[in-house]
């Protein structure tokens, strides 16, 4: 059997058995565990009262946090040579047509997010099965198939990124790094549960949130009053 550790064992005796109504002392609490010797990410968990297979359930839409999320992302560009100058100027960092097509057919996917024009949709269509399970197919309702490339590549720049709830109806998204100052913590958590929020699928009856937690990569579950966000 494998031994907890001590430091292990003081982290979770901080949050078993505990549901944090005050923000403040959930996000004092969740830096206090923050114990790896690596800037850990912070993730929040929210399990909704959505069952996805449904339509009129789903959850799928983007946000940018007021302090990002303390990782830069490599961005590629497919579009037509008319706007390849565009692409570039805007701070892609991978512009190309046919040939980066043909790149991503060959399985060279060297990007963290794909950005693609209207006209480019179709040729793109044949490397669903690629792209989708990576989560990189372009798609307007994430924002990643847009006319405005420059103003597009600018947002996600920023931070912007898209989240949706997994099969489950439960959504894991990242909001930081450990080394983040609580106050920007609390304020890209708090942007992102009122994303959620104002998001809320159509189909919903009753309540919306059952339970919300926030983690690191290795500190223990923290749990959230809901009364903590008001």
């Amino acid at each position: 059997m494998r031994k907890i550790s001590r430091r292990h064992q003081e982290n979770q005796a901080k949050t078993k058995n505990i549901v944090f109504s005050n923000l403040d002392e959930a996000i004092k609490i969740l830096k206090e565990t923050a114990t790896a010797k690596f800037n850990e990410t912070v993730e929040f968990h929210a399990n909704l009262n959505i069952d996805p297979k449904y339509a009129d359930q789903q959850l799928r839409t983007t946000v940018t946090l007021p302090h990002g999320v303390g990782k830069s992302i490599k961005i590629a560009v497919l579009t037509n040579e008319n706007n390849i100058s565009e692409a570039k100027t805007a701070g892609a960092d991978i512009v190309g047509t046919d040939d980066l097509i043909e790149q991503i057919s060959q399985g060279q996917i060297d990007f963290d997010l794909l950005i693609a024009t209207p006209d480019m949709m179709p040729k793109l269509a044949k490397l669903g099965r690629v792209l989708g399970p990576k989560g990189l197919m372009p798609s307007p309702k994430s924002g990643t198939v847009s006319t405005t490339l420059t103003e597009t590549l600018s947002d996600f720049k920023k931070g912007k990124f898209e989240y949706k709830a997994d099969k489950t109806g439960v959504v894991h998204v990242s909001f930081g790094k450990a080394e983040f100052t609580e106050s920007q913590l609390i304020e890209n958590l708090q942007a992102l549960y009122q994303s959620i929020e104002q998001n809320r699928p159509s189909g919903v009856k009753g309540k919306y949130f059952k339970k919300t937690f926030i983690c690191t990569s290795m500190g223990p579950s923290i749990q959230l009053d809901l009364a903590s966000f008001e």
